[in-house]
């Protein structure tokens, strides 16, 4: 165990935003876990090397039930949180397994594929608009709308409500740090129970067959669980991708020759998608596991009880699990990254986000050959400072 505590701030500086791949690996060569001053007061560790974080997102002595927080962090998520505190994401066997099982049914491989051709021509359509510009926003103009028409076209969403939800989901991603932060989660959080609430009743009266109809036919969801299912597919539905692309699309302008090679070698692109996940991955940090008994990681002692953080970002750039860790290789083979978990947790909309990945590369590298940085790199910010995502406010491009 590292002799100091990282103090509460570690997740929340600039720098960290900036590059938290340098603090990561200065981190990772003193040890593999470290304490955290992360819940403020609690005991907490973060994890910072492939082969413990990797374990650790399947250690059935890591609880994701909320249950088994203390009794403070319960309330507190109930009070800020209460639409996210009853889904798959925030449970464990048995109840992860059988709502797993129910939304499983919407995103098989089969079901993915069918997609396809709407996510194509919803891309297509989103560059068309880009191009007669000659420049863009790509995070605002390309990486949001693309999955958010498709998560909200899959749940049945109507159209004119699509910038709601992105507003929804982009308060209950930031730190609840202050109180200000504390009401805008609420604010949002009773917002989406209200819409929710109203679609379900709707759904009940009318039966559909989009993805609400037919989780709202399951007879193995409650009420609140539904509710709370429902916000985690909205939010995880369309947030993975809005990063992969981003992310995706900077690595790619800042490693040139990289990205001549994806243009003289499209049949790289699946590679490439994964390691763009790898490399720079969407979601930084996993949600919280709590120690239902004393355990030992990395020659670490975490006491029952405590509060677990698996750095997915620091995972993608082990040495010890990859070569080269800090050089984007789109070519890169066996690339066990960890973006979308492992284990009983791991993603199910990992194919669809990989597919809309796909797409959104090819299709901007197909239409717009000579896109490059509209501004320095130094200009560049990250939203959410300390939060788990890692997401551009904007990315200015020109073409």
């Amino acid at each position: 165990m590292t002799a100091e505590t990282l103090p509460f701030e570690f997740f929340f500086s600039p720098e960290f935003s900036t590059d938290p791949y340098a603090i990561y690996a200065d981190l990772r060569a003193k040890g593999p876990v470290h304490a955290i001053d992360f819940p403020p007061g609690a005991s907490s560790y973060v994890i910072v090397d492939y082969e413990h974080g990797r374990a650790a997102l399947n250690d059935p002595r890591l609880s994701k039930s909320l249950a088994s927080g203390p009794d403070w962090f319960r309330e507190m998520m109930l009070k800020n949180d209460a639409v996210l505190a009853d889904n798959m994401l925030m449970t464990d066997p048995p109840d992860h397994t059988r709502l797993r099982k129910v939304i499983s049914k919407a995103f098989t491989p089969r079901r993915v594929e069918e997609l396809r051709p709407r996510v194509e021509q919803i891309t297509a359509e989103l560059v068309d608009a880009m191009a007669e510009k000659g420049e863009a926003d790509l995070i605002a103009d390309f990486a949001f709308p693309l999955p958010i028409i498709v998560i909200c076209e899959l749940l049945g969403i109507p159209a004119e409500d699509r910038d709601l939800f992105r507003d929804w989901s982009g308060a209950l991603l930031v730190p609840a740090l202050d109180e200000e932060a504390v009401a805008v989660r609420e604010r949002a959080s009773l917002a989406l129970r209200d819409y929710f609430g109203a679609l379900i009743a709707e759904r009940r009266a009318t039966p559909t067959d989009d993805l609400v109809g037919v989780l709202v036919a399951s007879p193995e969801m409650n009420e609140k669980e539904l509710l709370s299912t429902l916000v985690l597919l909205m939010i995880a539905g369309h947030e993975t991708t809005v990063n992969l692309i981003g992310n995706g699309t900077l690595a790619l302008l800042r490693n040139p020759d990289q990205l001549e090679l994806l243009k003289k070698r499209p049949e790289l692109m699946q590679s490439a998608v994964e390691e763009f996940l790898r490399y720079d991955a969407p979601v930084e940090r996993a949600t919280f596991r709590v120690a239902l008994e004393d355990l030992e990681i990395g020659g670490t002692l975490i006491p029952q009880g405590s509060f677990v953080n698996v750095s997915i970002g620091a995972a993608g750039r082990d040495p010890q699990a990859f070569d080269g860790p800090e050089r984007l290789d789109i070519t890169r083979s066996d690339n066990r990254h960890v973006a979308f978990g492992h284990g009983i947790h791991f993603c199910l909309g990992a194919p669809l986000a990989r597919m809309e990945g796909q797409i959104a590369f090819t299709t901007l590298l197909e239409r717009l050959p000579g896109i490059e940085l509209a501004c320095d790199v130094k200009e560049l910010s990250w939203r959410f400072s300390g939060a788990i995502v890692r997401s551009l406010s904007a990315l200015p491009v020109r073409f």
